[in-house]
């Protein structure tokens, strides 16, 4: 489905992404992990068009989508729930999650995404005519990914869904994750920092570190490398 192909990326002079060449395929849950810095943000931003790569090539459904603009990328199926929730504080929830059907064929599908997002997410049914930014820190994630999920997208973005939110709701959370990816079929690139929960509902993992991408593999194996537990899992 996506294929990022020795990816070099920054901002101005600084490069943050050296080489980079990763995939997710159809149906899997992927994630990347490292510290702050290392790249990830910056990855995510390269693949939804929000910063074009210095050289190489990004492929998505077959296609290069290396220099479409995000919005094109966006109708083709790429959702980024950036960091930060980037929310409409103002207005209620449910027209935060209308604003997300933004393009014509989520327009037209927008009432019946509407109560597949409520069945996701109940706690967003009960406060949908609730003001977005009077919502605790976790509803407001709650929010972000529903409102991505409004677009109807193929493949989910998702950068740091746990920053800012309490623990037990964090768990809520990558529950949902999970069954948005079980249930609705969108395959999922999560960037991470809670690394045991993130290497817990993905099929695949990769770590990147300074702009370098220096281990990839199943979950399951990278979650028992000597040097992931180590640095990552304070183990």
């Amino acid at each position: 489905m996506l294929e990022v192909e020795k990816v070099n990326a920054g901002y101005g002079d600084l490069q943050v992404l050296w080489d980079v060449t990763m995939k997710v395929s159809k149906g899997e849950i992927v994630t990347v992990i490292g510290s702050n810095g290392a790249g990830k943000t910056t990855l995510l931003r390269t693949i939804s068009g929000i910063i074009y790569p210095k050289s190489g090539r990004i492929i998505f459904c077959d296609k290069d989508v290396t220099r479409l603009k995000p919005h094109k990328r966006a109708a083709m199926g790429i959702g980024h729930v950036m960091e930060g929730k980037r929310l409409f504080p103002h207005l209620t929830v449910e027209e935060n999650l209308k604003m997300g059907a933004y393009l014509p064929h989520a327009w037209i599908k927008r009432e019946e995404t509407l109560q597949i997002v409520y069945e996701l997410f109940p706690i967003l049914k009960e406060r949908r005519k609730q003001i977005a930014g009077t919502l605790s820190g976790g509803e407001q994630q709650m929010l972000a990914i529903a409102r991505t999920l409004m677009l109807r997208p193929k493949l989910l973005l998702l950068d740091e869904p746990s920053l800012g939110v309490a623990p037990r709701v964090t768990l809520q959370i990558f529950d949902t994750i999970k069954k948005i990816n079980e249930l609705e079929g969108i395959a999922i690139l999560l960037v991470e920092q809670n690394t045991h929960l993130a290497l817990q509902i993905s099929t695949r993992a990769y770590v990147i570190e300074n702009g370098r991408l220096v281990l990839e593999g199943p979950s399951e194996e990278i979650m028992n490398n000597a040097y992931v537990k180590k640095a990552y899992l304070g183990m």
